[in-house]
């Protein structure tokens, strides 16, 4: 730095040059993020994905597991067709050269939430990550709505991810890392007719992120959320009607609806240490959906 910079305007020492000159070395001495590789910082660590048998829940268990992530996905049992996928989901882990933890859990109720982190972490060794991407949709107009369309919705979808995460906490705080994702969803951002429950449990959701960001920041906890616009999933294409996701695909300036994988790449993006810096964010996988 020049003279003229450390003493502007012909001031002797001990003005603002110096007060510059001071924070900027305390600046430098602040740590900054290693330049590895993304599969080798997730490498060994461990995540847990909830609702991780199908859709963007498997695709992000499998990008987990191919950047060297051990992972646990747990799944709603409610017939042989849960479980063949859930099975299906560890057949395509095997020869992945990471360890691998699944059962059967109702996010809806804490004890289950709280008994699948807790195994998850003695299980696999650790828990560094935690993806809440369990979610349910009941559509219907509100004055038809039941109590059972609203509460299922709800419970699934918001309650169950303060379960999880409240499950996960201590163990987070402990080691002073950690990283959550919640999956919202552009209908967290911007309602449409007949999904009342579910667009208040996904706007529910990003206050959630953000104020879990604010209580957890100090013990080096990002929380962050994605949003996602029409994805291609069973799900999306067995309940939404094909007029509806005409009219997503010409809303979206990029022409189409959104894949799985391009969901769980913005999530593994949240859990590496390129996101070291962000936390409290919501970021729509949407293809300019909501522009």
């Amino acid at each position: 730095m020049s003279e003229s910079a450390r003493a502007p305007h012909g001031q002797a020492g001990g003005g603002i040059g110096e007060a510059v000159e001071e924070l900027l070395g305390r600046v430098g001495t602040e740590t900054a993020p290693e330049p590895e590789a993304e599969s080798e910082s997730l490498r060994g660590r461990v995540a847990v994905v909830t609702g991780g048998s199908s859709g963007i829940g498997r695709a992000t268990v499998m990008a987990f597991a191919e950047a060297g992530a051990n992972v646990a996905f747990n799944y709603l049992d409610t017939g042989e067709d849960d479980r063949r996928m859930a099975e299906e989901t560890c057949e395509m882990l095997q020869g992945r050269d990471v360890r691998v933890f699944a059962r059967a859990a109702d996010v809806r109720e804490p004890g289950e939430a709280s008994a699948f982190v807790a195994q998850a972490h003695d299980r696999l060794g650790g828990l560094h990550f935690v993806v809440n991407n369990a979610g349910i949709g009941r559509d219907r107009a509100l004055w038809r709505m039941s109590d059972e369309e609203w509460q299922s919705v709800v419970d699934t979808n918001l309650s169950g991810a303060f379960y999880c995460t409240r499950a996960a906490a201590p163990f987070m705080r402990a080691q002073e890392f950690g990283k959550i994702v919640n999956v919202s969803s552009v209908h967290g951002l911007s309602s449409e007719f007949g999904l009342v429950n579910y667009c208040s449990t996904k706007a529910g959701l990003i206050g959630f992120t953000r104020s879990a960001a604010l209580e957890l920041g100090s013990a080096n906890i990002n929380v962050n959320a994605v949003a996602p616009g029409y994805i291609r999933t069973t799900q999306l294409t067995e309940r939404v009607p094909a007029e509806i996701l005409d009219r997503a695909r010409e809303r979206s300036v990029l022409g189409r609806l959104g894949d799985p994988q391009d969901v769980a790449s913005v999530i593994l993006f949240l859990c590496s240490e390129a996101s070291r810096h962000i936390t409290g964010a919501v970021i729509p996988v949407d293809g300019g959906y909501l522009i």
